[in-house]
């Protein structure tokens, strides 16, 4: 091998590249813990600035403060309700205060008051249901993409849910809000693509996290769980987290308006 050949022509050297993220600044919403946190620590250790947000500031301070000691300067925790929009600004504005620019936007706060068949589901539920997981996006990719067709880069990624693919008995209004997410990637997609700014989802299957705990907290639960998978197992949180970073960097240059499934074959 030749060890003087331009870093270009070094396949090591060309795939850092195509997974950099040096210089970017990434909001990652709902990263206090579970998938965001690991998409935001994942987002951090290939270069990125990540802003580390959830309700609660402490365990925001807490995952920013674990970056930063890997990592330092990567992180800052902004607290934010993603049914609050003068909250939202607050991040986007803070974060523009700290880091310059919004260059990645990640929405993967959401929110399932109900358990159970749809029949069933208050008009409060449903309607918090749906815009905590639907109109909170439209909100945020509202705010930050202005900078980015000026600049004429960025990544829009939404956390969706392999829910948003099937019915359910138990999940159905959940399923309804991650489809619309879906949709709403499509139409921003081709909304905001001439301006160089991709818009896409991930999907996840059933992912070992306290917001599925349900599922998983006893071995037989989870072993249920886990029959019906192609790789027989439930995801963890890292599990997404390589999807995310291939939507967010060049690597994934060409790719917009698209779910990604990472599901571990369920719906294959």
């Amino acid at each position: 091998m030749n060890l003087t050949a331009p870093a270009a022509a070094r396949p090591n050297a060309r795939m850092t590249t195509l997974f950099d993220l040096t210089g970017k600044t990434a909001i990652v919403t709902g990263s206090s813990k579970g998938i965001g946190q690991a998409i935001a620590e994942r987002l951090a250790e290939h270069g990125a600035r990540v802003v580390i947000s959830s309700r609660k500031i402490e365990p925001c301070r807490e995952v920013a403060a674990s970056i930063n000691t890997r990592w330092p300067g990567r992180a800052i925790a902004v607290a934010a309700n993603i049914s609050d929009k003068t909250q939202l600004q607050a991040l986007v504005d803070e974060t523009r205060s700290a880091f310059g620019q919004v260059d990645v936007l990640i929405c993967n706060a959401a929110t399932n008051p109900h358990y159970g068949p749809m029949e069933g589901i208050t008009d409060e539920a449903f309607r918090k249901t749906l815009e905590n997981n639907i109109l909170s996006n439209h909100w945020l990719i509202q705010m930050v993409a202005p900078e980015m067709r000026e600049r004429r880069d960025g990544s829009i990624i939404i956390i969706s849910s392999i829910a948003g693919l099937q019915g359910n008995q138990v999940i159905g209004a959940y399923g309804v809000s991650k489809a619309a997410d879906m949709q709403l990637a499509r139409n921003y997609a081709r909304e905001l693509g001439p301006h160089n700014i991709r818009v896409n989802c991930i999907a996840p299957g059933l992912v070992k996290t306290d917001f599925a705990r349900t599922f998983w907290e006893n071995p037989e639960a989870e072993k249920r769980a886990s029959a019906g998978k192609a790789l027989r197992r439930l995801g963890d949180p890292d599990d997404l987290a390589g999807a995310a970073i291939y939507l967010a960097s060049r690597a994934g240059a060409w790719t917009t308006g698209q779910t990604l499934v990472v599901d571990g074959g369920t719906v294959c």
